[in-house]
């Protein structure tokens, strides 16, 4: 979560992280500025995503202890809650355990499975219903769903706002009876680590502040495109970044983007 984290950051916002760690994690740096809220764990999750000619494969090398309800400190009075398993650590409850949040999801950990190896395959997502009927805005990618669209269109049903993530080209919205393609700005791609979670702040931020669904999408295209422009994450947004994309894609018109429908 350190791409969103420190995506939400250069938005503006007050960011608190909660997560399961064991003791030799080093959060400071990478999240300066965050307020940390780590339940210690024996390990932390490590996992590793290999890009090659044929696509990327994705490795599972440790999982930490799991984080339920109760792990959120009750001070904390967050308006915009952002939950991202990365290896199914993330109690699915905690979707329908903050009522007076926003609730945005990126479920890709759940649907996640691993051999003795630690060799990453789809896992069936078991949690969707519940999930989706609770939270205010989910975004997946391509692979996640392994390009099944009637897939998608089952999620999308159950959703109130769906996003899907399909790099280079973009992203297709699924919101209010509606399917709107949103492409991506041409840019020069270094390294794609992080962009799925630098797009998913930015669209659930736009959410929460009342933007429709299509201008968030547009801010979020904006906002994912330059992110993979530099390496790691230096690829994190700039202020001059964000302000830019403010203007050019929060004040846009609810007619752009390639229109359908589902069904």
């Amino acid at each position: 979560m350190t791409y969103a984290a420190r995506t939400a950051q250069a938005l503006g916002c007050r960011v608190g992280v909660v997560t399961s760690a064991g003791p030799d994690l080093a959060l400071g740096k990478p999240l300066a500025g965050v307020r940390i809220q780590r339940h210690l764990a024996p390990t932390s999750t490590v996992f590793e995503n290999v890009y090659t000619e044929t696509g990327r494969r994705q490795m599972v090398h440790a999982v930490a202890a799991p984080l339920g309800p109760g792990a959120v400190p009750d001070e904390w009075e967050a308006r915009l809650i952002h939950i991202g398993p990365v290896a199914r650590e993330c109690d699915p409850a905690l979707v329908s355990s903050f009522a007076e949040a926003f609730i945005g999801v990126t479920p890709q950990g759940w649907m996640r499975q691993w051999d003795h190896a630690g060799s990453v395959s789809p896992r069936p997502w078991r949690e969707a219903e519940h999930v989706l009927s609770n939270a205010d805005a989910v975004v997946l990618s391509e692979e996640d769903i392994q390009r099944d669209w009637s897939l998608v269109a089952r999620y999308a049903r159950q959703s109130r706002c769906l996003a899907l993530t399909q790099g280079a080209a973009g992203c297709t919205i699924y919101a209010r009876g509606d399917v709107r393609r949103f492409p991506a700005p041409n840019v020069n791609d270094v390294d794609p680590t992080g962009a799925g979670d630098v797009f998913a702040a930015s669209l659930f931020y736009a959410l929460q502040r009342g933007h429709d669904a299509w201008s968030a999408a547009r801010f979020a295209n904006c906002i994912a495109a330059r992110s993979v422009t530099r390496p790691g994450l230096s690829g994190t947004p700039h202020c001059e970044e964000v302000a830019y994309c403010r203007r050019v894609a929060l004040r846009g018109d609810e007619s752009d983007g390639h229109h359908l429908r589902i069904g």
